[in-house]
């Protein structure tokens, strides 16, 4: 049963303990989707739960079936939301197609926002990458290439979220494209 961790007030030991808590909450997946939907529900639930001012917290998953890659609803908290969406749509398809995060202050002034919620005012997106690295063995590349899905953060606040938030979520997203979606040896 997971317990929640006191926090301590100091954001950066805070992150560092909810970094740990994840990755003890995280059963490498070894290709298992079942482990992997496993592990993002729990790790949409800790994001929840640590995060405030947030009204939706989840995932999108790569899905290749078809001439272009569709990010496919993973687990999450919050309203129920999209189901598909396009690379390069939305911000979160602009995230997945990029490789880059994405923070917007105002979703409305974002164009071609796709609005899951009404209530969403600011969004941060951060890429989750295979084996947690958008450039396997530093070669140079396209790293959507390396997309296996992407965290999507939706808040009711305008400006809720900035470049140190960005920051972390990357560090989570590190966390679970190296528990989550491993490079698979070839044997």
């Amino acid at each position: 049963m997971f317990e929640p961790f006191s926090r301590l007030g100091d954001k950066r030991i805070d992150d560092e303990t909810f970094l740990q808590t994840l990755g003890a909450l995280l059963d490498p997946s070894e290709g298992s989707v079942a482990l992997r939907y496993c592990g993002l529900a729990n790790a949409a639930a800790l994001l929840w739960w640590y995060l405030p001012d947030l009204n939706w917290a989840g995932f999108y998953l790569r899905d290749d079936d078809g001439d272009i890659p569709i990010l496919r609803l993973g687990p999450f908290q919050g309203l129920p939301a999209c189901t598909s969406i396009p690379f390069g749509k939305g911000v979160c398809g602009t995230a997945a197609s990029t490789g880059l995060p994405q923070v917007v202050a105002d979703v409305h002034a974002f164009a071609g926002h796709i609005s899951c919620d009404s209530a969403s005012r600011s969004e941060l997106v951060v890429p989750i990458f295979l084996g947690g690295d958008p450039r396997p063995g530093g070669a140079i590349g396209d790293p959507s290439q390396a997309v296996v899905g992407v965290i999507d953060l939706d808040s009711p606040l305008a400006g809720r979220f900035e470049v140190d938030d960005a920051s972390f979520v990357e560090r989570v997203a590190n966390v679970l494209g190296e528990k989550l979606f491993p490079y698979q040896s070839a044997s």
